[in-house]
């Protein structure tokens, strides 16, 4: 695996002795944006040997091949982390052995266009989930590193006649409310004892009807800037927009869970949880690689 991001393109190889059925795989595969096919196989020695040296995402596998089935192929391969792989074949007897081999689907030939759309649209589903597991298993590192790397910065923002001075690492995540922004910034200094002045300290509001639900103790401080203003002044490295009403220091990211609805939310170290939406999900994810 070359580790994608979550939105591909993931690399396929295709595996089978016939070539009328591997010049069928290449031209529906084709249509897909998102894959790219990067070796044909007529045995499954050659397999092997593609395999080890494409590292796909994606394996497209015939059964009953003449040298080495394609159950022998996925043994040689071994090692982790292996590829999502297909089974195609015109056998249905081989199907519970597939599936506990991990097979991600079963093409059973001959298969319509449209069977062959359900295997693609399971597979991204399949990888994409494999994509967030593996950076989840990186954010800690990856969020240490940025933290080692990054000098202390402040935001100067004014609510009334009062002028906060906050440092970026004691924001939490900004969300926007009507013109202007709330920011969650995390209980630390006493009011007049630090670098930061505060309006007080409370339980952050739970937003219901928002792309958040806020946990945390904390200080909630109302700047009459835009978040969109607020934005190009933040550190880049630091911050990230996650909805078109939030940004979330990533340094208090915890976790990454995966939605029903496609979306990801994000856990964060107080207990906030925010969702993360298709438009911001690939630059966020950018910046946490």
């Amino acid at each position: 695996m070359t580790g994608p991001m979550p939105a591909g393109p993931w690399r396929v190889v295709v595996v089978d002795d016939e070539p009328p059925a591997r010049h069928t795989l290449r031209l529906l595969l084709e249509r897909e944006r998102d894959f790219t096919l990067v070796a044909e196989c007529g045995h499954g020695q050659e397999a092997v040997a593609a395999v080890a040296r494409e590292h796909p995402d994606v394996l497209f596998l015939d059964v009953r091949m003449p040298d080495m089935n394609g159950f022998d192929v996925l043994r040689q391969i071994g090692g982790e982390p292996a590829p999502a792989v297909v089974f195609v074949t015109a056998y249905d007897q081989y199907a519970p052995q597939a599936f506990e081999q991990h097979a991600v689907e079963y093409l059973l030939k001959p298969f319509s266009d449209e069977r062959f759309g359900d295997v693609v649209e399971h597979l991204r589903r399949r990888l994409r989930e494999r994509s967030y597991a593996a950076l989840a298993a990186r954010l800690p590192v990856a969020l240490a590193a940025t933290a080692a790397r990054q000098e202390p910065r402040r935001l100067i923002v004014r609510d009334g006649a009062r002028t906060h001075v906050i440092p970026h690492d004691e924001i939490v995540w900004i969300e926007a409310e009507d013109y202007y922004a709330r920011i969650h910034a995390r209980a630390s200094t006493p009011l007049g004892a630090g670098p930061s002045t505060s309006l007080g300290t409370g339980p952050s509001t739970s937003l219901g009807t928002g792309p958040s639900t806020s946990l945390g103790t904390g200080r909630r401080i109302l700047a009459r800037e835009s978040l969109r203003t607020l934005e190009k002044t933040l550190d880049p490295a630091v911050f990230a927009r996650v909805h078109r009403s939030a940004i979330v220091n990533i340094r208090w990211i915890k976790a990454i869970e995966p939605l029903a609805s496609g979306d990801q939310r994000l856990i964060l170290n107080d207990g906030t949880t925010l969702r993360v939406s298709r438009t911001h999900r690939a630059a966020l994810m950018r910046r946490l690689e």
